[in-house]
């Protein structure tokens, strides 16, 4: 359920102070139609050198305060925005939910207790927390037998109905199903639906062994990496994960350079209702507590009573996992989250989430045929924007009460999330704040950029062409433009 405390007066405080510092005017409604089309110097440079059309960009700057842009290359060209999506979701869900709402995951029981034995079923409820895990999973667990609670008569029952998330394939997207950016949004979702390993080299046996640091029951590991000598580099893509539903084996062949010492491989082999079920499990008799019956999914019944809950952390904090470190799930799940609020039967879907989004552009001025939805993640081919649309939107949130919260979310260029390694020469290093995106034919920038003078800009620079990749310093360049000037 969800829990949205009073915070109005601290909106109020921040909105009169942004009004007081001139950072809100009024959203322009036309639109973005720049006075230059001609990219900076360095970024047409770095294109001639990777013989890259301007056609494969779009890209527009404007003044972070509202009015028209500075620069304006194909700004109403529909393009991928990749994970600068994440910004629609994360500055959505801040808007309309508030940034001190949570979310909550509970335990009630079907049935009284005698001697420490639940005559009834205990059932796990969630709440759709996008940052669940299996630590604060385990706490709940223990709150409950510290109730003196040893014993589970009945079921150990998983309700998931926080959440309808659509049919989901992990290797839908790209054929990698396994890694943990392809899991899907679940209502109980815990770990981001990622189990641990930790390789360790086996010198004396010329063997690697894959020890499993998630508890989940029934799951084995089978480590078949063949140790060999040489420097590290990649090992990641040197290991090749299979997961055998049939024998709930997970198996790990291929190479590991000694050289590499342990390292930590995370995977999202089960199905969601598996893992869930083994992690339940797992947990529950980690804590000392028995289970007669049986973990299945199903609903906690209307009289079922209240024994312990926990409240994820503010929207405001979870919102910095998303942005800062391109968090898919996390996206997703509270993508589906803004679906479920006002919701009449209480559960978020798809459909909800992007009539809600939609509605909530249109009433902030903003056009919502220029921005598609579809999970909020920026994991998808049919989502689109236009850099114009997206540069309006980045104008609305820094007028907005929440703009504190939605620019502490952003990486910082050159210092953290996925910008630490980028700008280390740049004067944007320490002061742009920018989303990052990245699939196989995109790359994408977007977000806030201060000029020498202190003046902040909103910078979207996207690349869409088979060698993408390639266009990345172009887009760096034109951030190093606004900040140098």
């Amino acid at each position: 359920m969800l829990f949205l405390p009073l915070f109005q007066r601290r909106r109020l405080t921040a909105a009169a102070f942004f009004l007081a510092a001139g950072l809100a005017p009024a959203l322009q409604a036309a639109p973005l139609l720049g006075p230059s089309s001609e990219l900076p110097p360095a970024a047409r440079q770095i294109l001639a050198q990777t013989d890259l059309p301007t056609s494969a960009l779009a890209v527009v700057v404007a003044p972070a305060d509202g009015g028209r842009p500075r620069l304006a290359l194909r700004g109403e060209a529909p393009i991928q925005p990749a994970s600068t999506m994440k910004l629609v979701t994360t500055y959505a869900a801040l808007d309309l939910l508030g940034p001190a709402a949570t979310f909550r995951t509970e335990l009630r029981a079907t049935g009284p207790v005698e001697d420490g034995v639940l005559k009834g079923d205990l059932v796990l409820v969630g709440g759709g927390d996008p940052r669940l895990t299996s630590e604060a999973l385990w706490g709940l667990f223990h709150s409950v037998r510290a109730r003196g609670i040893r014993r589970i008569a009945g079921d150990l029952v998983l309700d998931r109905s926080a959440l309808t998330p659509p049919p989901h394939d992990p290797n839908a997207f790209d054929g990698e199903g396994l890694r943990p950016y392809n899991a899907g949004p679940d209502g109980l979702l815990v770990n981001f639906h990622a189990l641990k390993l930790t390789l360790v080299p086996d010198p004396p046996h010329q063997a690697v062994d894959g020890v499993l640091d998630t508890p989940l029951a029934g799951l084995r590991v089978l480590s078949r990496l063949q140790l060999v000598a040489g420097p590290c580099g990649d090992w990641r893509s040197k290991v090749e994960p299979a997961y055998g539903e049939g024998t709930a084996t997970l198996v790990l062949s291929g190479s590991y350079a000694a050289e590499c010492g342990e390292q930590s491989l995370y995977l999202s082999p089960l199905p969601p209702q598996r893992f869930g079920a083994a992690l339940a499990q797992a947990l529950w008799e980690e804590s000392g507590g028995e289970i007669v019956g049986q973990v299945r999914d199903g609903s906690a019944p209307a009289d079922a009573r209240l024994l312990a809950a926990i409240d994820s952390a503010p929207i405001g904090e979870l919102v910095r996992d998303i942005n800062k470190f391109s968090n898919n799930v996390m996206a997703r799940q509270l993508f589906l989250l803004l679906g479920r609020n006002g919701s009449p039967d209480g559960a978020g879907t798809q459909e909800k989430a992007r009539d809600k989004v939609r509605g909530w552009l249109a009433a902030r001025g903003l056009a919502a045929d220029s921005i598609a939805v579809d999970n909020g993640s920026g994991l998808s081919r049919s989502e689109t924007v236009t850099a114009a649309a997206l540069a309006r939107l980045l104008q609305s949130a820094w007028s907005s009460p929440v703009m504190p919260e939605l620019l502490a979310s952003l990486p910082v260029a050159g210092v953290d999330g996925t910008l630490k390694r980028r700008f280390q020469n740049s004067p944007a290093r320490g002061r742009a704040r920018l989303k990052t995106g990245s699939l196989d034919n995109v790359r994408a920038l977007a977000g806030f950029v201060p000029d020498r003078t202190g003046k902040w800009w909103v910078v979207v620079a996207i690349a869409q062409h088979p060698r993408a990749r390639q266009a990345l310093p172009a887009l760096d360049a034109v951030v190093d433009w606004v900040a140098g000037r």
